[in-house]
């Protein structure tokens, strides 16, 4: 009884789309991400604060790893 190629291959590893939406690499490797409270109620924030938040970000170490498998770097 031989099995049929189909059932011997491995499964095709998903990138996680909302994931793939939110996050970018860089040249460098590095992941970046967009700030948060940059929504609504902005009326209450500053100028600058609201200028600040419309940078990006680097995503810390402690999330690159989860981030790194949502998007499947690793």
């Amino acid at each position: 009884m031989s099995q049929s190629r189909n059932a011997r291959e491995m499964p095709k590893v998903k990138t996680n789309r909302s994931a793939a939406k939110r996050f970018a690499l860089t040249a460098t490797g590095k992941l970046k991400r967009n700030r948060a409270y940059r929504s609504h109620l902005l009326v209450g924030k500053s100028r600058k604060r609201k200028r600040r938040l419309r940078r990006p970000a680097l995503v810390s170490s402690a999330d690159r790893r989860r981030v790194e498998r949502m998007l499947c770097l690793r």
